[in-house]
């Protein structure tokens, strides 16, 4: 592998086949990179359904987007907001 890093002078010499190759990744590089962004995405679907479970909908069982979640979020914390501050 190559962990030179070049200067931007050094990439303007390279040809555009040479910059492509050198910006491809390796196989187990990907598969990596892949597995990470899987276990990120996982913990971040976990913690729209903790926080979802905490909403407080009819039905309790409606499906929302992630936008939703979020929105509804907002307007509850809102609400106990002032509702504490009675």
């Amino acid at each position: 592998m190559n962990t030179h890093v070049l200067t931007a002078d050094e990439v303007k010499k390279l040809s555009k086949a040479e910059r492509r190759k050198r910006r491809r990744a390796t196989p187990k590089y990907r598969n990596l990179h892949a597995s990470r962004e899987r276990i990120r995405v996982e913990s971040f679907n976990n913690a729209f359904s903790k926080l979802r479970a905490l909403l407080p909908t009819l039905p309790v069982n409606k499906k929302l987007s992630k936008i939703e979640i979020l929105r509804l979020s907002i307007t509850y914390i809102s609400y106990l907001d002032t509702l504490l501050t009675f």
